[in-house]
């Protein structure tokens, strides 16, 4: 990532690490770690080498928030999907998918998966968009989310959009690399 973070000692995120795991703010004698180191690590995982595998974490969790494919409620849910987003599911559904589907995305080949994603809402017209809508906010557990089934549908289907452009966006960053970053920074600052 082209932007980095900077972290005070009595930052917010230092001030959360240091009550949250019970360590100094200050830098004690006897050691080297307190909460604002951590805090720089942190925020640097955050925000350089972590950005894609967070967002990587975050498209998983979206598909753990739905039925659990195998089971007679997944089994259930991925038939009325493919009911309702026809041959644009395919591009997501497990049968097809395959098993490793998510060992790929956290082993690294997230390009992959996150292409699969958006070539499944690419594909979707808005009709068709509206009805997966209406069944993955269905099978979302209401007693969790607050919200009807077809606006927690809707906000899944966004933030899954959103979150498979993240993870393309900053594999093909990380590709360029700090000559991709000069370049960047060079031909900006030249404008």
């Amino acid at each position: 990532m082209i932007v980095r973070r900077y972290v005070d000692a009595d930052d917010e995120l230092g001030k959360h690490l240091a009550r949250v795991h019970n360590i100094s703010l200050d830098r004690p004698a006897e050691s080297d770690l307190n909460a604002g180191l951590i805090a720089h690590i942190a925020a640097a995982a955050a925000c350089d080498v972590s950005y894609n595998q967070a967002a990587n974490g975050h498209l998983v969790d979206l598909f753990a928030a739905l039925p659990l494919p195998g089971t007679p409620e997944g089994r259930e849910f991925w038939d009325a999907l493919t009911l309702a987003g026809g041959q644009a599911v395919w591009n997501i559904v497990p049968g097809n998918a395959g098993g490793p589907f998510f060992d790929y995305l956290l082993n690294g080949n997230e390009g992959g998966i996150a292409g699969r994603v958006l070539g499944f809402l690419d594909e979707l017209d808005d009709k068709q968009r509206d009805a997966v809508a209406k069944v993955i906010g269905d099978a979302l557990d209401h007693r969790v989310f607050v919200g009807g089934a077809r606006y927690l549908g809707k906000l899944w289907l966004q933030d899954a959009e959103t979150t498979a452009w993240h993870v393309l966006l900053a594999s093909g960053v990380s590709q360029e690399g700090e000559e991709g970053r000069q370049r960047f920074l060079e031909a900006w600052r030249n404008a």
